[in-house]
């Protein structure tokens, strides 16, 4: 599933390219993704576009939002005259837009835009709600404050950042598997299985931990081991393990720099230790039986 780094990207790319945009129509070719009346964002202009964990949000100047998550395998693509000679477009699409794949089409008004929402699996969802009431959806209602790098936004953004005071209070005070915690969406929200995998790794603590076994050093290691390899993941445009692309539909690169995850079988890159696999939490976890304590 898309985490933090590959949906920020999204929105990144989104922000470019839709911004100042008009919506024109409304095409929901799978009607049971979608929630909400098209009828309320036609004729609105995009203001702005945000991100909440794993969440995406695009804003309207009209006081309506639509709020999506891509879960598995969503995907958001633009489409229009400006990027018209994109290349190096993935397989992962599924060919020319629309295609089968292709589940609502929002056409941007005299720019001979649109913006594709594609999902192989059909997981995902996309609504349309008053921005005032974003935080009625439970999604956004229950998600935890997210790990931050780089230019804070707004004071909103500033409020739902996850420092290390709140991040040691989360991890003192649970009796839980420290991966298993830092995956949990309502207590930090972004983190999946890649990023939850690797910052572990990088700050060398074992992942079938209790949380509140962590020494304050640890605590605080791990910290800056998530931040770093989130980062590294925004770097380098998300992780395409799956059906993960941008909004021009290409491929990140992340997954070429992976420290644990996926990575059982091989030597570890500090020791040469083979690296294993197991199951915690329903995920698979992979971790140095050497390097991590």
């Amino acid at each position: 599933m898309p985490e933090l780094p590959e949906v920020e990207t999204i929105r990144l790319g989104l922000q470019k390219y839709l911004v100042g945009k008009t919506i024109e129509a409304v095409d929901v070719r799978l009607k049971r993704i979608f929630t909400g009346n098209p009828q309320e964002i036609i004729g609105a202009k995009i203001r702005n576009v945000d991100r909440f964990g794993k969440g995406l949000v695009i804003n309207l100047d009209n006081g309506y939002s639509i709020a999506a998550h891509i879960k598995l395998t969503g995907q958001f693509i633009y489409r229009g005259p400006e990027v018209s000679k994109v290349s190096k477009v993935s397989k992962k699409v599924g060919g020319e837009l629309p295609n089968k794949f292709t589940h609502v089409i929002f056409k941007l008004k005299a720019t001979d835009a649109f913006l594709y929402y594609n999902d192989i699996r059909q997981f995902g969802w996309v609504k349309i709600v008053k921005s005032d009431k974003l935080k009625e959806i439970s999604f956004f209602k229950d998600l935890g404050p997210e790990p931050m790098f780089g230019e804070i936004r707004d004071k909103q953004q500033e409020t739902r950042r996850l420092t290390l005071e709140k991040f040691e209070k989360i991890v003192k005070s649970s009796n839980t598997a420290i991966k298993v915690l830092i995956m949990d969406q309502k207590k930090i929200g972004g983190i999946g299985n890649i990023y939850a995998n690797d910052g572990l790794f990088d700050s060398k603590i074992d992942p079938r931990r209790k949380a509140k076994t962590l020494s304050g050093s640890e605590i605080k290691n791990l910290y800056s081991s998530i931040l770093k390899v989130l980062k590294k993941g925004l770097e380098n445009g998300g992780a395409s393990e799956l059906n993960y692309v941008n909004a021009l539909g290409q491929e990140g690169k992340y997954q070429l720099h992976f420290l644990a995850y996926a990575q059982d079988g091989k030597p570890c890159v500090r020791c040469k230790t083979k690296m294993q696999k197991i199951t915690l939490g329903g995920r698979g976890t992979y971790f140095c039986s050497s390097c991590q304590k």
